[in-house]
């Protein structure tokens, strides 16, 4: 699909006559209970109540079958589940398709909440997990056992942003093990930067919190499934109670309208960005996935159509407190906040043994801190001169 392609698609997803109801954008329907006028169109609810017809309001109004329709449109896929947050989406999906004695695969850069969940939740429920290093490729193969279930990706990887061979990974699990799930935690891309399900991955999930919303105020979860999976992923999430309130659904579908010129303009400034930070004296190195020497850029380039806000980059040294207060601390442009994917710029920094504390396996090839960065909408130059006058704070 070519970008104009995309950003066509981006602007009509989900808008049908049905859904808009003369207006330009998705009505919001809010409702719990759905009425019936007579016994036969209650009959006939109850027959598609999971193809799209108005039945109860954990099923969906008009409001979230727009924004699932345009999510399947977007991504490829037959089925969109909503979840209240991204890490709804990623346990839910995942909860889906276990079961005592199973294991999940997982990769060690995933993000927190999600490693969380299998060693804190899925543990208690009888669920193994190990766990692989984002650039095992399709060495992958050794690991997966005759109980593997679910195979867990995260591309880029949270933090240090290592990008999978995707191809390679699902290749190397469907020769081992054709009937376990592969799903990926596709946040990073919107889901428009690697068509996921197009590569053999079965679901791909987003918070849509952060490049779908793309504002910072509103939370969401979605996990756009192939056919094999689809029927399976639907009903259990219903059976969990996840829902999406129909205000933040319309949101979401609204944050789809603008979604491909915001992510022209992140990738356009976070790679200018991070080409300036890899020439900087006070930096080791710079891990964005579109940046030659960046780990896993080759399949990036290969597999991605583009990158969006968010990368990271390392200081030559480890910064002691005192310092991080004075590098963080007073930023004009740059907000401390988690999350990402809004409009506005955003820092954190880690050190390496928090990095290694939230890692399961392996240990960070770095001794510097690092630093996090979201790159906003905000004109590329003011950043650039934040971030100057950060260095000067930590000489």
């Amino acid at each position: 699909m070519s970008e104009k392609q995309r950003d066509t698609l981006l602007v009509n997803a989900g808008r049908r006559k049905k859904y808009t109801q003369g207006s330009v954008n998705s009505v919001i329907q809010r409702a719990s209970s759905l009425v019936f006028d007579t016994v036969e169109a209650k009959k006939q609810a109850t027959r598609n109540r999971a193809k799209g017809e108005l039945f109860y309001g954990r099923r969906g109004t008009l409001t979230h079958f727009s924004l699932q329709e345009a999510m399947c449109e977007l991504e490829g896929g037959v089925g969109c589940a909503l979840f209240p947050c991204g890490a709804a989406a990623v346990a839910n999906t995942i909860l889906a398709f276990v079961e005592q004695g199973d294991e999940v695969l997982m990769t060690n850069t995933a993000y927190e909440p999600s490693q969380d969940f299998c060693s804190k939740i899925l543990a208690k429920l009888g669920v193994t997990t190990r766990w692989f290093d984002p650039l095992i490729g399709a060495d992958i193969e050794r690991l997966v056992q005759p109980n593997t279930k679910v195979v867990f990706l995260e591309s880029p990887g949270s933090i240090t942003m290592e990008v999978h061979d995707v191809p390679a990974i699902v290749t190397a699990v469907r020769r081992k093990a054709p009937d376990a799930i592969i799903m990926i935690d596709n946040t990073w891309a919107a889901g428009v930067l690697f068509k996921a399900l197009d590569f053999g991955i079965d679901i791909s999930i987003q918070a849509g919190t952060k490049y779908l919303i793309g504002h910072s105020d509103g939370m969401a979860g979605t996990a756009v499934s192939n056919a094999r999976c689809w029927d399976t992923l639907r009903e259990n999430a219903y059976l969990m109670g996840q829902m999406l309130d129909a205000d933040t659904a319309y949101m979401t579908s609204r944050g789809l309208r603008t979604l491909g010129v915001r992510l022209r303009q992140h990738h356009e400034s976070s790679l200018k960005i991070a080409e300036w930070l890899a020439s900087h004296p006070q930096v080791e190195r710079v891990n964005h996935p579109a940046l030659p020497g960046s780990k896993g850029h080759e399949f990036w380039k290969r597999d991605f159509t583009g990158s969006s806000g968010l990368f990271s980059f390392v200081l030559k040294k480890r910064l002691n407190d005192d310092e991080m207060s004075r590098y963080l601390d007073h930023f004009s442009l740059f907000s401390m906040a988690y999350s990402w994917g809004g409009f506005e710029s955003l820092i954190l920094a880690n050190q390496p043994e928090h990095i290694a504390a939230i890692r399961p396996e392996g240990s960070p090839d770095f001794t510097g801190t690092l630093i996090r960065l979201h790159i906003g909408l905000e004109d590329v130059n003011d950043l650039m001169d934040d971030l100057a006058a950060g260095f000067a704070r930590i000489v």
